[in-house]
């Protein structure tokens, strides 16, 4: 289960790009605001304990080891920072990490996480990206609309048109408000 996601009670993205949808709901979001799991370093260290066995468990691959330390800490809650601003088209994104190619026995190129700390996580991160956008699953992880909430989900709608994490909890409040706005004016 992912720490983060499991929070939402939501659909989790697919493979490995469930890690970076789980980083994204690491900050204080829904209704009622849950707790910033980056805040202190403990609770951090949990999260990416749980979020990396379950990246393990949804990969195949090996769960890397991670002690993170409070330098780390402030480059993963910037990570997060830098995901949520290209999920939300806010900002571009900059060069955040390395990851090493080999061949694996069947002769295949193989990318693997490469670094320590934030910069291990960095890497995980870029590697999901990627994988996500060569299976044209990445343009589906989103940010919810509902400026109260911002938990990221992903989109399972046909036509990718999803705005809200959750209609009944966030699209009707919305649609509501802007209803008696219009009515307000009218």
């Amino acid at each position: 289960m992912w720490p983060a996601n499991g929070r939402y009670e939501m659909d989790v993205a697919p493979a490995g790009l469930g890690f970076v949808h789980d980083l994204l709901n690491t900050i204080p979001a829904g209704k009622p605001r849950e707790a910033d799991l980056l805040a202190e370093l403990g609770d951090a260290q949990g999260w990416l304990d749980g979020a990396l066995a379950a990246w393990a468990a949804e990969t195949g691959r090996q769960r890397p080891e991670v002690t993170l330390t409070e330098r780390d800490l402030d480059q993963v809650r910037a990570l997060r920072d830098e995901i949520r601003g290209v999920v939300t088209g806010a900002e571009p994104a900059r060069e955040l990490s390395s990851a090493t190619l080999r061949l694996d026995e069947d002769g295949r190129v193989v990318v693997e996480p490469r670094g320590t700390g934030a910069r291990l996580v960095s890497s995980v991160v870029l590697i999901e990206m990627l994988t996500a956008q060569q299976a044209d699953t990445w343009r589906r992880l989103k940010v919810c609309r509902n400026p109260r909430c911002q938990v990221a989900f992903f989109d399972r709608s046909r036509n990718n048109s999803g705005v809200w994490h959750a209609t009944k909890v966030c699209g009707n409040v919305e649609n509501l408000r802007a209803h008696r706005a219009r009515a307000k004016l009218a």
